[in-house]
Formats: structure tokens, sequence, C-alpha cells
């Protein structure tokens, strides 16, 4: 009887737990659902008849190489930052592991000791990365197939409340880690425009934003996302003159984040000096500079953000309570804890509201043999949440692994080593699989200038 091993339980697993245990009933598998928080795992097991929830903390590593050891295969739902120890534990013990954590040079370096093993790490198999990179390489792959070669290459994802939704000032809600969204744009962003590369750091990447307008949405806008050069050689786009990949928000929510990052409030490593006596209005006046020192807080921090005052960037970060009386969070060592914990209860998905998921591809080609044609390739893919039910992002995230998993497991994907899903060996079969699931892209042509 083979054996799954589940990594987390938190929102981004809502689907993906029911969904393996769904496939443990047809293949005989049990699933075990591992998480610090033995209730969270609980609940997402349900009391199936083929799940267990243990608890499991990731930095006891006797546990955790216990529990591995188990496995055949390991979902790894847990923070990027455990990814190495887990896949190490994955190489040493035989067991595959699949996640949808983007993959770093410690990552990588575990590919030869995977190939040794005969273990398929398979890392970025989500909604974004995941489903984006599956889809790009169907459409690439499908332009080579016709003798074409892309000159220009953008991709853009989310997710976000729905159109319809009434949601908050921000027009955003948490329904994945709320740390990812804390922490977006740390790496700054390196991409390609018309053969020229463009590097931003952390507190310039939300001021380079541009718009975007998807059929039947509307216009969001974008802003580029981490290192898309690399993806230049995962993709064998070597000749493209321009190479992106964006993150899409409603406007108006890159303006108000911008300010959130030039007041240095996304921060990792800054210990907050007595932060029991704190509040957050107290911790907004850290980080302004001491000169700064008449007057309001409020019209301090419109001062030296050089914002206006009464606009509707100031009022978000009066409504995300960065002036409130209100104490910080008990416990709280880091000011970015502070603010995930702050986002997550200010930007939850209300009762009865839907979110949705959005990725698209805009693709320029060029056929040297079909008399020099030029097209333009848009690919769109927008899912909505069930009212009350899984969300877009829960879905788009969990399907994708779940089926990579159950594919593994039932011996459809043999390749081994470190992986990402841009191997036609996994997109072909998991976009095949995606689709009977009502996970499908919607595509135009055009002419390209």
């Amino acid at each position: 009887m083979k054996k799954i091993l589940v990594l987390g339980a938190g929102q981004s697993t809502a689907y993906l737990i029911p969904f393996l245990l769904e496939q443990a009933e047809k293949h005989d598998w049990n699933i075990t659902v591992g998480d610090v928080n033995r209730d969270a795992a609980v609940a997402r097991v349900d009391r199936h008849p083929r799940g267990r929830a243990v608890y499991l903390d990731v930095n006891d590593a006797e546990l955790r190489s216990a529990h591995i050891k188990e496995a055949d295969l390991v979902v790894n739902m847990l923070p990027p930052l455990h990814q190495h120890v887990v896949g190490w534990d994955c190489v040493v013990n035989g067991a595959h592991m699949v996640s949808t954590s983007y993959e770093d040079i410690r990552m990588k370096d575990l590919d030869m000791d995977a190939n040794r093993s005969g273990v398929l790490i398979l890392n970025e198999i989500g909604l974004d990365p995941g489903i984006d990179h599956m889809s790009a390489m169907e459409i690439i792959a499908g332009i080579r197939n016709r003798g074409g070669r892309v000159e220009s290459f953008k991709s853009y994802g989310c997710g976000l409340p729905a159109p319809d939704a009434k949601v908050n000032p921000l027009r955003y809600t948490i329904t994945w880690n709320p740390r990812n969204i804390v922490m977006a744009g740390e790496w700054g962003a390196t991409y390609l425009v018309d053969g020229k590369v463009k590097m931003l750091p952390h507190h310039e990447v939300f001021r380079r934003t541009w718009a975007v307008e998807i059929d039947g949405i509307g216009e969001l806008e974008a802003y580029p996302n981490r290192d898309s050069l690399y993806y230049r050689k995962i993709f064998g786009l070597n000749e493209a003159h321009t190479m992106i990949r964006g993150t899409m928000r409603y406007p108006g929510w890159c303006e108000t984040w911008l300010q959130v990052v030039r007041l240095g409030l996304p921060n990792e490593t800054m210990r907050i000096p007595d932060v029991e006596r704190l509040s957050y209005r107290d911790l907004t006046e850290m980080f302004l500079p001491a000169h700064m020192g008449e007057g309001s807080l409020e019209n301090r921090v419109a001062d030296y953000l050089k914002i206006d005052p009464t606009g509707q960037t100031m009022r978000n970060l009066e409504w995300l309570g960065l002036f409130s009386e209100e104490p910080v969070p008990a416990g709280s060592v880091t000011v970015s804890e502070v603010m995930i914990d702050l986002l997550r209860r200010k930007l939850g998905l209300p009762p009865g509201e839907r979110d949705m998921v959005v990725l698209m591809h805009e693709i320029d080609a060029r056929f040297p043999d079909h008399g020099d044609r030029r097209e333009r390739m848009v690919s769109t893919l927008v899912q909505f949440g069930d009212k009350g039910g899984s969300t877009a992002m829960s879905k788009s995230v969990g399907l994708p692994s779940g089926i990579a998993a159950t594919l593994i497991l039932n011996g459809e994907i043999r390749i081994t080593g470190c992986q990402l899903p841009t191997h036609p060996a996994v997109y072909t079969r998991v976009l095949e699989e995606l689709r009977t699931y009502g996970v499908e892209f919607t595509h135009s042509v055009g002419e390209s200038s």
C-alpha cells in the first residue's frame, strides 16, 4: 500500500487534501497530513478513513525524517524556508517530492543525489509557478513544431477577489500564505524589454507598473516578478528580445504597497524592541526619521512619503491599521510578523464572496519559413472560486500538485532528479488531466507588429 505524506495544512491545501483522499480511495493509498498545528491537520483530514493527522514540527529533524521515511511520496506545502531540508530527507529516504514553491539553488544542488536515489523532486507545480509554466511550454512547443521562434514572451498571474466581490478598499484578499504578500518583491526583479535588461531593487518593484487588459475582467496593473531571465533559459527562449513574468493586481494596490515598502515594514530581520508595549501606531512611528517630530503621525507619514495626506493611498494605510492604538500581537518578534498577522485579519475573504485566479500569456512569434509571418498569441485562464466553498486559489494550487503526485505514484511520470513542470513528461500529462477538471485556457491568434 502506497503512502503520501502532506506537509502543511494551510489555506493552499483546502482542495489538495480532499483530492488526494479521493485518489487514495481509488488506488488503495493512505494519506498522512502533518502540521505543527495538529488541529488544522485533523480538520483537513475530516475523519476520512484513508487519512491520518499527525503533529509534525518540520524543525524537529528526527520526527520529520521518521515520517518521510514511511512515505512513498511527500507533497511539501511548507514555506520555502523548509524546502531544502525536506528535499534532502526525501532523497535520503527514497521518497519522491512535489512542491509548489520556487526551486532555489539549494534545491538544484540535490539533483545529482536525487538521480542516484531514483527520486523525483518536482518543484514549482502549483498555479504561479506551475500551471503558467506548463501552459507556456505547451504553446512554445507548438510554435517550434510549426517552424517558428518566440521573439517576445510576457506572462502574468494573480489571485484576486472576483470583480463582483464586496471586499475592502484595497480590493485584495488573502487566499494563500500571507507571508508571501508581505514579502512580495523582496528579491527585486530582473526582466528584458526590447533587448535591454532591467533590474529593480525591492523598493522600486511596485513603482514600475503597467496596465494589462484581461477579457471579461477589465484592466489590471502588473509589476515584474522575480528573475524573468532565469526562465529565458528554462523555456529555451534565448533569442527572445522581451522576457517578462509579472504579477497583477487591481489598480491602486501597487501604489499603496509601495508606501508600505518605503516605510520599511516588510522586514524579516529587524527585531522589534519592547514589542509587548507597542501599538501599531507606535510601530509606524519607529520607522519615521527622528527629525520629523512635529504634527500628527498621519501628516508626518504623508510628508515623509510625499503623498496626499487626504488621498486614497493614505486612506488605505489608515484602513490597514498602521495608525491604530490597538496593541501589536503578543509574541511578534519582527515587523514582518506583525504585518502578516495584520493582513490575515484585515484581508480575509468575506463569507459569501468568491475569489478568482487569472493567468495570461502574450507571445509574439516569427515564422521564417512561412513568408516571415508574425503572430501574436494571447492565452488566458480565468477561474472563479465557489461562494462558501473552495477558493479558486486553493483549487488551482492544489490540483496540479495533486495530479502530479497521482501520476508519479501510478508510474506515469518516470523521470528523476530535480525537475520543473517545464519537462514534457510532466506538462503534457498534467495539462491533460487539468482539462478534465475544467482548468483550460482560451486562445486567440492575431498578427504581430
